[in-house]
């Protein structure tokens, strides 16, 4: 956060950018403050009209706090802005964000996507995909006679105790958007089996991620703590710069000049 290579209006038509960030779990509390800061930035640049088509994703939401998260949802489809949030549980939500804000957001989201989950999460997913007309048949047979009855009944589409219970690669979820085979319900229940081998092919050809900032001298020295000593000096600096600039506009300023303490 020393430099200034960019500015954070990433789906600006004039200059679009792919801004990548990351969090270090050994500085989670520390980082997620930074990380909060930059995308509730973020969100007040991208979520405008005339804008570039872009999409947030967020991966592992708990580990940091974004402020202004269910506007952002609400609001952004009109901006051809796609938000996709990944968590674990819907507790650790609950647990970061608050009981209001973590419904709003869950609430909020249109399309939902999940594999094995328990407990309330499974039966709230289950309240979510809602409940269809299920035919169910009984045949009762005694020593002269047989009968069937065939009744109906509203049951869960997808139950908790089937979510409880997926296996690796299989998934349920919702979606917002209307299918043809689907346009009543507005509910579809995928079962994806992911190829073992084809994603380890695919593993194999990913390239290392190039090292963008090295800190180790001609000597082969790591100078990390050093750099960030001199950013974090050459920052305390500008800002004292900066209020001494901002203190001597104001002291000019006639309309403004009140708003300091009279020295005697």
């Amino acid at each position: 956060m020393s430099g200034d290579e960019f500015t954070l209006d990433i789906n600006n038509p004039d200059d679009p950018k792919v801004l990548v960030v990351g969090n270090n779990p050994d500085r989670q509390n520390i980082y997620g403050a930074a990380l909060g800061l930059y995308n509730s930035r973020i969100v007040k640049l991208i979520n405008k009209k005339g804008q570039l088509k872009s999409s947030v994703v967020i991966d592992e939401l708990p580990t940091i706090y974004f402020k202004g998260l269910d506007n952002l949802i609400a609001t952004a489809r009109s901006n051809k802005v796609a938000v996709l949030l990944g968590f674990q549980d819907f507790s650790q939500l609950t647990r970061d964000y608050g009981d209001k804000e973590a419904k709003v957001v869950m609430n909020t989201v249109g399309n939902i996507f999940s594999g094995q989950v328990v407990g309330d999460t499974a039966k709230t997913l289950s309240d979510r995909f809602g409940k269809v007309l299920q035919k169910r048949q009984s045949m009762t047979i005694n020593r002269n006679d047989k009968s069937t009855s065939i009744s109906t009944q509203m049951d869960s589409l997808i139950p908790p105790s089937k979510i409880s219970n997926l296996t690796q690669g299989m998934f349920v979820g919702a979606i917002a958007d209307n299918f043809d085979e689907c346009i009543e319900q507005k509910i579809f229940h995928c079962e994806i089996l992911v190829d073992i081998a084809k994603v380890a092919a695919e593993t194999k050809a990913y390239q290392s991620i190039p090292v963008i900032t090295d800190f180790t001298d001609e000597n082969g020295v790591n100078k990390m703590k050093e750099q960030i000593q001199l950013n974090y000096n050459r920052i305390k600096e500008e800002t004292k710069q900066i209020v001494a600039e901002e203190l001597e506009r104001i002291k000019n300023d006639p309309a403004l000049a009140h708003l300091l303490q009279q020295q005697e």
